[in-house]
């Protein structure tokens, strides 16, 4: 009896090798293709506003919400810093810690004589990256816009080209932040050890090693330094691609959840996700800034040793 049930169940006709896939030998309810459509629905490029537009075809729902979260970012700082007084209000008292917790982590991973150079450029970073990777999960955000309609009013089955989009989950504005932030490495680097000292920081040997020896480490830490240069180069696409990829498949994963069983599951079966979308957010602007920190820290410190060895 029971067989007949089993072979009852409707499974997809295979005409292939006598061996079936795991795959092949599932119920059509349990096969992992149908849950294919659910998968990867969310563009991994920002979509224009006014594609009809050629004097606003740069505008994307990335820019417009990277644009407000900008706004947001110096509103609130304003607000923080007008009429600052010793008794401070609670904005001014926020705007505080965030700074003092801040500045203090910088300065211990770059020292106190960089700090105040690189300090205004990773803090907004940082600040910018989180609070668009939290401000990409308000309600609206990628599920406005245009696509499938579902045939109620004002409701559509699927947003294929959503109006709001997070900053962070376009390719261009993760790539702009790290190049600017490679500049800033570059122009912070020259000017604190020079050229000819960057040089001899990436390519000199170590450990004031002369004769053969000498020589064989020369050549080894010749070769580290081309490496080295290789490594500088892809720091950008690696620190860009690694926010964008992260903050994309958050998207994607919230997208899954949205469309698994009906009214209700759409609604719950998101929710736990949304507490380790909060987690990755974070952990993804202190990433990206403790990279940059840590990258400004290498190429600006100074070789005291080799100094101490020439004095005496």
């Amino acid at each position: 009896m029971w067989l007949k049930k089993r072979s009852a169940i409707p499974t997809r006709p295979y005409t292939g090798p006598p061996w079936k896939p795991l795959s092949l030998m599932l119920p059509s309810f349990l096969q992992p293709t149908s849950f294919s459509p659910l998968l990867a629905n969310v563009h991994s490029y920002a979509s224009e506003l006014f594609k009809e537009s050629s004097n606003l075809g740069f505008l994307t729902n990335s820019l417009v919400v990277a644009a407000v979260v900008v706004g947001l970012i110096l509103w609130f700082a304003g607000k923080a810093t007008k009429n600052m007084t010793l008794i401070p209000h609670q904005a001014q008292n926020f705007f505080e810690l965030v700074v003092e917790f801040l500045y203090g982590q910088v300065e211990g991973i770059v020292g106190a004589k960089i700090a105040p150079r690189v300090f205004p450029l990773l803090a907004t970073i940082f600040i910018y990256i989180l609070v668009s990777n939290w401000f990409g999960l308000l309600p609206g955000i990628g599920t406005i816009g245009w696509g499938e309609s579902s045939g109620a009013m004002m409701s559509l089955k699927e947003v294929h080209d959503p109006l709001l989009r997070p900053p962070t989950a376009d390719l261009n504005m993760t790539f702009g932040l790290s190049v600017s932030m490679f500049l800033v490495w570059l122009y912070i680097t020259i000017k604190e050890v020079g050229v000819w000292g960057f040089l001899v920081h990436t390519f000199g040997p170590k450990g004031g090693l002369k004769g053969l020896m000498g020589a064989m480490v020369a050549a080894v830490f010749l070769f580290v330094g081309v490496i080295e240069v290789f490594s500088i180069v892809f720091r950008p696409v690696t620190l860009s691609f690694r926010l964008f990829g992260n903050i994309l498949a958050g998207e994607n994963v919230l997208h899954t959840m949205s469309g698994m069983g009906g009214f209700i599951g759409s609604v719950l079966a998101p929710f736990p996700f949304y507490f380790m979308e909060l987690l990755v957010g974070l952990l993804q602007a202190i990433v990206f800034t403790l990279l940059s920190a840590v990258y400004i820290q290498l190429s600006t410190t100074h070789d005291d040793h080799g100094h101490e060895e020439d004095h005496h």
